[in-house]
């Protein structure tokens, strides 16, 4: 089958006719890859713990359009739980809390211009992992290289954090 390289993270997927996310810019193999990340989650706790995680690094990766509030607010917060996590060691049920309590404020949001790069890991190298080890530690390489792509705008997502972190 052929391959083509999703709109959104640059990973190659099968070229599939399918259903996308409605705001998240990406090739229906990326949205099937992610659902299949997903229904491995979703049905054992041990795929589960990096949850939060996926959804952060898939959400930041696929930024969509600047003329959509929604993808402003969707990938502030998701960056905001990722900064969260990765920068002030919180656990992923406080991140969560936080990202919560960031919500409330996505109003005051900016369109962050997305990397030339989301980062070196796709969906595509996650759902290969056919083991609940291989799984959980490449999504956290995931998350680590899809939030350190974001680089050149991390004060400003730090600025949004700490407003949660208080």
């Amino acid at each position: 089958m052929k391959k083509i390289k999703c709109i959104g993270c640059g990973g190659e997927f099968s070229d599939i006719k399918g259903p996308v996310h409605r705001y998240m810019e990406s090739c229906a193999g990326c949205w099937a890859a992610f659902g299949e990340v997903l229904a491995r989650e979703y049905s054992d706790p041990a795929y589960f713990e990096v949850h939060r995680l996926t959804v952060d690094a898939y959400a930041i990766q696929h930024p969509g359009s600047p003329t959509k509030r929604q993808c402003i607010h969707s990938v502030g917060v998701h960056l905001v739980r990722l900064c969260l996590f990765h920068e002030y060691g919180l656990s992923p049920e406080n991140a969560n809390d936080a990202m919560l309590e960031a919500a409330k404020n996505k109003h005051n949001f900016t369109w962050l211009e997305p990397p030339d790069s989301p980062g070196k890991i796709t969906v595509a190298d996650v759902v290969k992992k056919t083991t609940v080890q291989g799984h959980k530690a490449i999504v956290r390489e995931w998350a680590k290289s899809a939030w350190d792509a974001w680089e050149q705008h991390h004060q400003i997502v730090r600025t949004w954090a700490q407003k949660q972190k208080q």
